[in-house]
């Protein structure tokens, strides 16, 4: 994945604007040429989101020593090895992908499931739970600065390999307003598998690191 294209930098932007809504997070900042977002979690107090590595980045992992501050970069794992100091571990890698495709209507589920959809502004829920109420898989979107973010993904392990992710996503789908918004989001090795079949293509490898003993 190496070939693609350089990320624009204000697709990163309105796609951390998106995701820090669908998060309930503060808006992403300009620091170091890139952006932060402080998230204040108990296993990561921020995050620092290049879409590309150039000398800012090089000299921010230079200055970092604390086990909570996260280096994502939309680029590939080779360019943020090189750009940081041997202490910073590169984890597994995703990727950023997009699609043209408007979502296809999923209205039918198996015997045993249903769906639940909360709206919030810009931001939308859905759990899809069984009939006596466990939730089975769920994600979340958010609709900001031109762009539609699909963002938590998740299917449970017990409910796997029947179609409910794909109906995830489906199900937030139509909750973008605008047409011309365009789809991202990030992917894991295996969901990217998946979102292929659906008509998602990889924009860029999405690489993390961080300094180990957080």
């Amino acid at each position: 994945m190496t070939d693609c294209m350089p990320v624009d930098p204000l697709l990163v932007k309105g796609w951390l604007t998106a995701r820090s809504l669908a998060r309930d997070l503060p808006p992403p900042m300009e620091d170091h040429g890139g952006w932060r977002v402080d998230t204040n979690l108990p296993t990561e107090a921020r995050r620092f989101v290049f879409a590309r590595a150039h000398g800012q980045l090089r000299d921010l992992g230079e200055s970092i020593v604390d086990p909570l501050v996260f280096l994502k970069l939309c680029g590939p794992a080779a360019a943020m090895r090189a750009a940081l100091p041997a202490r910073w571990q590169i984890q597994a890698g995703s990727y950023l992908m997009t699609c043209e495709r408007r979502a296809q209507e999923s209205t039918s589920f198996r015997a045993g499931y249903r769906a639940e959809v909360s709206q919030a502004g810009a931001v939308t829920a859905v759990r899809i739970v069984t009939d006596d109420g466990a939730q089975a898989a769920s994600g979340f979107a958010a609709e900001a600065e031109g762009l539609f973010v699909y963002d938590r993904i998740v299917t449970e392990p017990a409910h796997r390999r029947r179609g409910l992710g794909t109906a995830v996503m489906a199900t937030l789908g139509w909750a973008r307003r605008h047409a011309g918004s365009a789809q991202i989001l990030v992917a894991t090795e295996d969901g990217k598998a998946l979102y292929s079949t659906l008509g998602w293509t990889v924009l860029s490898p999405y690489t993390s690191a961080v300094i180990p003993g957080g």
